[in-house]
């Protein structure tokens, strides 16, 4: 289970992704966050993101149009 937990379903790019910078900021070293989105373009969205952070994607998983991430900051 995530640390913490941004509902970012129903938004489009470049939404999800930074409502999700903007959170990651707040947590400490090792902290997760969970992202559930809607947006088909997420997927690609936050493997790109996390390449470019340098923040971890620990689990990726959909569920119906429902993309869930989680991610540790680094």
């Amino acid at each position: 289970m995530a640390d913490h937990t941004l509902d970012a379903k129903g938004l489009n790019c470049p939404l999800p992704i930074l409502q999700a910078k903007k959170r990651m900021k707040g947590l400490e070293p090792g902290e997760t966050l969970e992202i559930l989105a809607t947006d088909p373009g997420a997927v690609k969205d936050f493997e790109s993101f996390c390449q470019a952070t340098g923040n971890t994607l620990v689990e990726q998983f959909e569920d119906g149009e429902v993309h869930r991430f989680v991610l540790r900051k680094n």
